[in-house]
């Protein structure tokens, strides 16, 4: 039976991420790519909340996004004996030309405090870089 339910779950799991959306060719599609075991969200597109926090898809030209980016802080960085510090924060990245079927990567990751996240188009390029618009504790949340 341990077995079924296990097989049952990583279907699901596959079932999930089957439901990604087609990129559709008269948008840019960006893909997010956190960094490690922490977690990044698509929040807004100039303002626009958006439905579906695992991806963002724009039409062409200037945009500015919106995201959260959900990390650790090692113990290390915060004092001896210190525990991990789980941070929530907010970025905004913004970007001129985005191009009609081209697919970029928003890639995320924190260093100490302080969260990043910068933007490559397909050649592995970055583009643009993120600002931190502010982070907070996800325990006091």
């Amino acid at each position: 039976m341990r077995g079924f339910l296990f097989l049952l779950f990583l279907a699901s799991l596959t079932g999930c991420a089957a439901m990604m959306p087609k990129p559709d060719p008269e948008q840019a599609w960006i893909d997010l790519n956190p960094n490690g075991e922490t977690e990044l969200q698509a929040v807004a597109v100039d303002g626009r909340t958006l439905e579906d926090p695992r991806y963002f898809q724009v039409t062409p030209g200037s945009r500015k996004l919106e995201m959260r980016y959900r990390f650790d802080v090692d113990g290390a960085n915060i004092g001896p004996g210190s525990s991990a510090l789980a941070r929530d924060c907010k970025l905004t990245l913004e970007y001129d030309r985005f191009t009609a079927g081209a697919r970029y990567r928003l890639v995320a990751g924190g260093y100490g405090f302080r969260p990043w996240a910068k933007l490559y188009d397909q050649h592995q390029y970055v583009l643009a870089r993120a600002e931190e618009k502010g982070c907070g504790d996800l325990a006091g949340r």
